[in-house]
Order: structure tokens, then C-alpha cells, then sequence
């Protein structure tokens, strides 16, 4: 059962960064940070089609990968 979980987590994990990286940028990187990048941040900007799909996969994913990691840390230990 732990090696399962244990691979679970491995290929969750890959997902997860996978996704991360397909994400389009919010800002401009420092520049847009130095000048008013803020504004963007907390805008009402909706993400939508492909972005919206990437981002509540990185967020299924994201909360998947600290279940099997508390699975596999305390409750298979």
C-alpha cells in the first residue's frame, strides 16, 4: 500500500508541475512588479478557457499531493 501511494504521489507531483508550466504569466515579471504590477494582481481578472481548466487542475492536483503526502508521512508510517 505505501509504494502505491508512493508512486501516487510521484506521478501527482510530475502533473502538477506540468501544469504550473503551461500557465500563461499574470505580470510583466520585475518590471511589471516595480510599476504597479500590484494592480493587476489583485484585479478582477477571470481566468478563462484553457487558463481557467490549468488552473483548477493545479489545484486539484496541489491538494491531492498533501493528502497522499499525509497519507504516506503519518497514517502508512
Amino acid at each position: 500500500m505505501t509504494g502505491i501511494v508512493n508512486v501516487l504521489l510521484v506521478i501527482d507531483a510530475i502533473i502538477m508541475i506540468v501544469f504550473v508550466l503551461l500557465q500563461t504569466g499574470k505580470s510583466a515579471g520585475l518590471s511589471g512588479a516595480i510599476s504597479g504590477g500590484a494592480e493587476q494582481l489583485f484585479g478582477k481578472q477571470k481566468a478563462r478557457g484553457i487558463d481557467l481548466v490549468l488552473h483548477r487542475g493545479t489545484v486539484i492536483t496541489g491538494v491531492l499531493f498533501f493528502v497522499l503526502a499525509f497519507l504516506s508521512a503519518y497514517v502508512l508510517q
